[in-house]
């Protein structure tokens, strides 16, 4: 296992990002999926100057964004957006996409169970045909009810994994399993072998080790199932706006470089953009929590 991160979750210029990752002992990132936003020539040369490699990338399931829409039309442009990605961390020689099938924040089907399981497998299984062809894994990845409808939990993930291929997989992300699994230790173990990737952050959303989570039986029930990809870093955490804030000094007000798409996402997940030095600190501890504990 190694040290990642996703780098979403605030908004600054990439080789910022890889200079403060790099001194707390991260190995890799796992890119934000917005391709329009990375020239990948550029962004090889500056991992390869920073010593960081590309684990992947995350997609952003924003706006019309959906694998499960009922408008054939929708469909085929997030098939194409999926696509767009997988050929972005092929590039950059990445290994892996984590694949969130609906759109974030969507709650509402859109259609019976039967349309929308035909709809998201049928979409799947396009986007894992050109996965294969650029050399790239798929991860799908369920996150908690309150994100979306459709996949919240490992068993989930892994039918829809098995609806596509034996070599497409499954992410799991502490946080959320934390909310929706009956026992997340052995949501693990049933993933098993086709867990792909694995996002860290607290109950809470924080940074690992500012919460509940046992991070020492986490880690050793992943070693247990012989996971030896990443833990990315991917804390949103939420903002105090009362006097009770144990942090005054986390959001930054004036958030610059980062488009209103970007900014909304960001508050939907976190209610704003970190400061850099809340932020700094905050992947300074999930370092210092997990690195004892993978090494």
């Amino acid at each position: 296992m190694h040290l990642s991160t996703h780098n979403w979750m605030r908004a600054e210029p990439l080789e910022t990002t890889l200079k403060r990752i790099k001194k707390f002992g991260y190995e890799s990132i796992e890119i934000s999926g917005e391709p329009e936003q990375y020239k990948t020539k550029e962004t090889r040369a500056l991992l390869k100057e920073h010593g960081i490699r590309c684990w992947g990338a995350v997609t952003l399931m924003l706006g019309e964004r959906n694998l499960a829409a009922k408008n054939q039309g929708q469909r085929e442009r997030s098939v194409q957006y999926v696509k767009d990605v997988l050929t972005m961390v092929s590039e950059l020689d990445g290994e892996i996409i984590t694949l969130v099938p609906a759109t974030v924040g969507k709650v509402v089907p859109d259609g019976t169970e039967e349309e929308e399981w035909k709809w998201v497998v049928d979409a799947t299984r396009e986007c894992f045909t050109h996965a294969k062809k650029v050399g790239v894994k798929i991860a799908v990845e369920p996150l908690n009810r309150f994100e979306t409808y459709l996949f919240n939990r490992g068993a989930q993930a892994l039918a829809l994994a098995d609806a596509v291929s034996p070599e497409c997989g499954v992410c799991l992300d502490a946080y959320h399993i934390h909310m929706e699994e009956f026992n997340v230790h052995d949501a693990i173990r049933q993933v098993g072998k086709r867990l792909f990737d694995f996002h860290v952050a607290d109950n809470n959303r924080f940074a690992a080790g500012l919460g509940q989570i046992d991070w020492p039986r986490i880690v050793a029930t992943l070693k247990e199932v012989g996971y030896d990809g990443a833990l990315t870093n991917e804390f949103v955490a939420p903002v105090d706006r009362t006097p009770a804030a144990p942090y005054p000094d986390m959001v930054e007000r004036h958030p610059v470089d980062i488009s209103p798409e970007q900014l909304k996402f960001i508050q939907d997940h976190g209610s704003s953009v970190l400061t850099e030095k809340f932020y700094t600190d905050q992947m300074r501890i999930t370092a210092e929590t997990l690195l004892p504990l993978i090494k």
